[in-house]
């Protein structure tokens, strides 16, 4: 591949400089260009977090993307009216008093090492601007004005190792666009999408070595590479390329590296373990992150949309709670297993719950008044459960937790101050959060 484009057509970054302008050139590494504005990170947020207690090495956050049903799955109502119960009967769970659905067979037994909050609540209605509330804690246009937390993670946090510290399994969630992104804090910390580790012969997009180049090849490239490093020697004050010679070394090296390429091959795990956390997309995005937590990498969105069922719920439910039960209990119990569980936070929600009211087409509409989410590790209290809906799902009752709140939870629990100012590329102060508080009954 030989690729420049100094074309205003392809994607800008927020400096202004296309994601191809120097990324593609080609190489030598062909990965270390594709990869350089991902592993760009800047070391001064790193050293503003030092000093901080962190609970947390790393987080996982399994994002249910399209807002599951809290009435079929974690908040059951079994006293209220058909319309309003559904089809499905709760089950107990290994914590007394504790029921989940009969869908949930494997977290019943699970319930021990999660906290369930019965709480979460804000007041918007609609998948792109509740996503990007949800995931980055402040409320913003459905476009994504404020950086996703895996973006002010590796901001803040910068690298443990090789491995990117922002990472998306399969990829960042999606309903008419892209959702999580970096925002004003720009292209280099943006997730690493890893793609489907489901398919066979799964290999991570640009972490595998190209054809082998003929002499000549190298040569012109190698021209070509310090025709660029001159250029950008040359360019004082832009931060991007600034950084782009140490960057563009850590995504050679990350190239090299056997060890940073064996944490995305899954196929190193056994069949038994593969089996465990079920041969589904999310099985094994659960896995994959579970590898890579386990080597150093500082947050993991592992994305599970297709939540979104206006109608026919219950056959939707069928297909995807299973899934659900399946890959999550097996995390969480592995994750403790291996003693990576006190070092790990993990997250599960979606962007709201579903309405109390089943609607004429079978199904539950959009509900942001009340839903339901699962942490655990880092401290969390294991078969806990905190917060309160009426006897309907409609609304909270007790401990409302909001989008801000969880985003704080999760930033003090990696030691990141949530309150800290960040700067946007006008040179503007901005408050990571402008509100929110540690929900610090998860650790009470």
């Amino acid at each position: 591949m030989l690729d420049i484009f100094l074309n205003p057509k392809h994607s800008r970054l927020c400096n202004g400089a296309s994601r191809r302008d120097f990324l593609r050139v080609g190489a030598l590494a062909p990965l270390g260009f594709s990869l350089a504005d991902l592993l760009r990170l800047n070391a001064r947020g790193a050293e503003d977090s030092v000093g901080r207690t962190a609970r947390a090495k790393s987080v996982i956050l399994v994002y249910l993307g399209g807002g599951i049903s809290h009435h079929d799955t974690f908040d059951f109502k079994p006293d209220a009216p058909p319309e309003i119960r559904g089809k499905y009967r709760s089950i107990p769970s290994n914590v007394p008093g504790t029921h989940v659905g009969e869908l949930l067979p494997r977290m019943a037994n699970t319930m021990d090492k999660v906290c369930l909050v019965r709480s979460q609540s804000h007041e918007n209605d609609h998948h792109e601007t509740a996503t990007n509330w949800v995931l980055s804690g402040r409320f913003g246009s459905a476009f994504g004005d404020y950086p996703a937390m895996g973006a002010v993670v590796a901001h803040e946090l910068g690298f443990a190792g090789l491995l990117p510290p922002y990472v998306a399994v399969p990829r960042n969630p999606s309903f008419t666009w892209e959702l999580g992104r970096s925002a004003f804090l720009g292209g280099r910390y943006e997730s690493f999408k890893a793609g489907d580790p489901n398919q066979a012969g799964y290999k991570v997009r640009d972490l595998t070595v190209a054809e082998p180049l003929a002499l000549p090849a190298v040569e012109r490239r190698r021209t070509l590479l310090a025709a660029v490093d001159t250029l950008s020697a040359k360019i004082q004050g832009n931060d991007q390329l600034a950084t782009y010679d140490e960057f563009r070394g850590r995504a050679a090296e990350m190239i090299l590296n056997t060890e940073a390429q064996a944490a995305f091959d899954i196929e190193k795990e056994s069949e038994k373990t593969r089996d465990e956390y079920g041969r589904t997309t999310f099985g094994q995005s659960a896995l994959l992150a579970r590898r890579l937590v386990e080597r150093g990498v500082r947050f993991v969105t592992v994305n599970f949309g297709g939540w979104d069922h206006h109608a026919k719920i219950w056959e939707g439910l069928e297909k995807k709670v299973p899934d659900f039960d399946q890959g999550f209990s097996t995390l969480v119990t592995d994750l403790a297993q291996r003693g990576l569980l006190k070092d790990t936070l993990v997250v599960a929600m979606g962007e709201f719950g579903r309405t109390p009211k089943i609607n004429k087409d079978n199904g539950r509409d959009h509900w942001a008044k009340a839903g339901s989410m699962l942490f655990a590790g880092a401290g969390v209290q294991g078969g806990k459960v905190i917060g309160a809906t009426d006897r309907e799902g409609a609304f909270v009752t007790e401990r409302p937790v909001r989008p801000a709140d969880v985003s704080c939870t999760i930033f003090e629990a990696l030691g990141i101050n949530p309150r800290k100012q960040i700067f946007t590329p006008d040179g503007r102060p901005l408050e990571i959060l402008d509100q929110g508080e540690t929900v610090r009954e998860l650790f009470a």
